[in-house]
C-alpha cells in the first residue's frame, strides 16, 4: 500500500542518520546458460525498447533539512508524493540558525545526514557550497527560472519579501525604511534577529550595501530604542499586541495573520521591499541522490511552484503567478555574491550594535 510523506518525523530517533537498517540481497545469474537456452528457443537477449529507455522511478527514503514554513513544506510534499509515491520524505524543520547548527555538528561527527537542504536565504546555504558539501548538477526544467536564481549547486524556489508592519491606527503610517529611525517610533520598533532568521540576515545584507543605510542604519535604530526580538513571528505578535508600533517582518506571514483578524497593516516601504530567494540543494554525500534530485526537480516544476504559491509565497518561475502586490510597490535585493565572504563579519558587527 502507498505511504504518505512523514512530514515532521524527527531524525534523532536513535538510529544512525534516522534511517532503519537495510539489507542487500545479491542474486547470481549464470548468463551463459540463459543465453544458450534462449538461443535454442529462438529467443533474444536484447531488451525491449521500452525497457531500455524507461528510467527507474526514484524510491526509498530521503531526509530534508529546512527552515521553510510548515504549511509550505506540507503543501509541497503532498504534491510531491502524488508525483513520486515511492519516495518517503523525513523532515527536520527549524529556524535557519538552528538548521545550520545541526549541519555544522554533523559535519564534525561523520557527515551531513540530510539528502536535501531547503533554506530561506542564499547566505545560509552558500557556505556549504564553498565547502564542497553540495552536489553540482543541472535540473532539467530551468527555462522559466530567472538566471539570478540558478547556481551550479543550489537553486531558488520562492521569494520572501521583507516589509514594514504597523499596528492598526498608528500615525504617521511608515512609508520608508528610514522612518524606523524617526522620533515618531522611538522605543517602539521591533526587528527580527538576523542570527536566527535567514530572511532577517538577508535584510541585514541589503542594508549593509544600500546607499544611505549601511550598518549605521542599525546604529540609528538602536539609538532610537529599537528592540531585537528572536523571530519574524515575534515581530508580528509584538506589533499586534501593541507592545511596538512598527516592525520589520515578512509580508506573507503578516498577510496570513491579517486574514485571521490581527490588528496590523502592511506598508511596502521605499525604496522597496527586500526580496530574498529561498534556495534548495542536494547534499553531495546523499545515499539516495536520485530521489533527492527528484524532489528538487518537483520544487522547480510548474506544479511544485503552484504549491508554493498556494501558501502565499512568490514563485521564482516566470510562468507561475504569485500573490498580487500594491500598485507602485518595488522590490530590492542585495548583491548576494558580494555578501558571501562577509557573512560572519557582518553578523559580528551587527551583534556589537545589539549586544545588549
Amino acid at each position: 500500500s502507498e505511504k504518505g510523506p512523514k512530514l515532521m518525523a524527527q531524525i534523532d530517533d536513535g538510529r544512525p542518520g534516522g534511517r532503519g537498517a537495510r539489507r542487500t540481497v545479491i542474486f547470481t545469474i549464470t548468463l551463459l546458460g540463459v543465453v544458450a537456452a534462449l538461443t535454442a528457443c529462438g529467443g533474444s537477449t536484447s531488451p525491449s525498447p521500452s525497457a531500455a529507455t524507461t528510467p527507474a522511478r526514484p524510491s526509498g527514503h530521503i531526509t530534508v533539512y529546512t527552515s521553510v514554513t510548515q504549511d509550505t513544506v506540507d503543501a509541497v510534499l503532498a504534491g510531491f508524493h502524488k508525483a513520486q509515491p515511492d519516495v518517503q520524505v523525513d523532515v527536520f524543520r527549524a529556524l535557519s540558525g538552528q538548521v545550520n547548527t545541526r549541519i555544522a555538528a554533523e559535519e564534525q561527527t561523520g557527515g551531513i545526514k540530510a539528502d536535501v537542504i531547503w533554506h530561506s536565504d542564499p547566505l545560509s546555504i552558500q557556505p556549504l557550497a564553498a565547502r564542497g558539501r553540495l552536489l553540482a548538477w543541472t535540473p532539467s526544467d530551468l527555462a522559466s527560472v530567472p538566471g539570478q536564481y540558478r547556481g551550479t549547486t543550489f537553486f531558488g524556489t520562492r521569494l520572501l519579501n521583507m516589509v514594514v508592519i504597523y499596528h492598526r491606527g498608528v500615525t504617521p503610517v511608515p512609508v520608508s525604511w528610514a522612518d524606523l529611525t524617526g522620533s515618531s517610533y522611538q522605543g517602539e520598533v521591533a526587528i527580527p534577529n538576523p542570527g536566527a532568521a535567514g530572511s532577517a540576515f538577508g535584510a541585514l545584507g541589503y542594508f549593509s550595501q544600500a546607499s544611505g543605510y549601511g550598518l549605521d542604519y542599525y546604529r540609528r535604530m538602536r539609538a532610537n530604542g529599537a528592540v531585537q526580538v528572536q523571530t519574524i513571528n515575534d515581530v508580528i505578535t509584538g506589533v499586534a499586541q501593541g507592545r511596538y508600533k512598527v516592525g520589520m517582518t515578512l509580508e506573507n506571514s503578516a498577510r496570513q495573520e491579517i486574514a485571521k483578524g490581527s490588528p496590523i497593516e502592511v506598508a511596502w516601504p521605499q525604496p522597496g521591499a527586500i526580496s530574498i530567494y529561498s534556495p534548495v540543494a542536494v547534499v553531495k554525500t546523499s545515499a539516495n541522490s536520485a530521489a533527492a534530485r527528484s524532489l528538487v526537480e518537483y520544487l522547480l516544476s510548474v506544479d511544485g511552484q503552484r504549491q508554493i504559491a498556494s501558501t502565499g509565497w512568490q514563485p521564482v518561475r516566470k510562468d507561475v503567478p504569485g500573490p498580487s502586490r500594491p500598485p507602485g510597490s518595488n522590490l530590492v535585493a542585495p548583491d548576494w555574491t558580494r555578501l558571501y565572504d562577509r557573512q560572519q563579519k557582518l553578523l559580528d558587527d551587527y551583534r556589537q550594535i545589539f549586544s545588549s
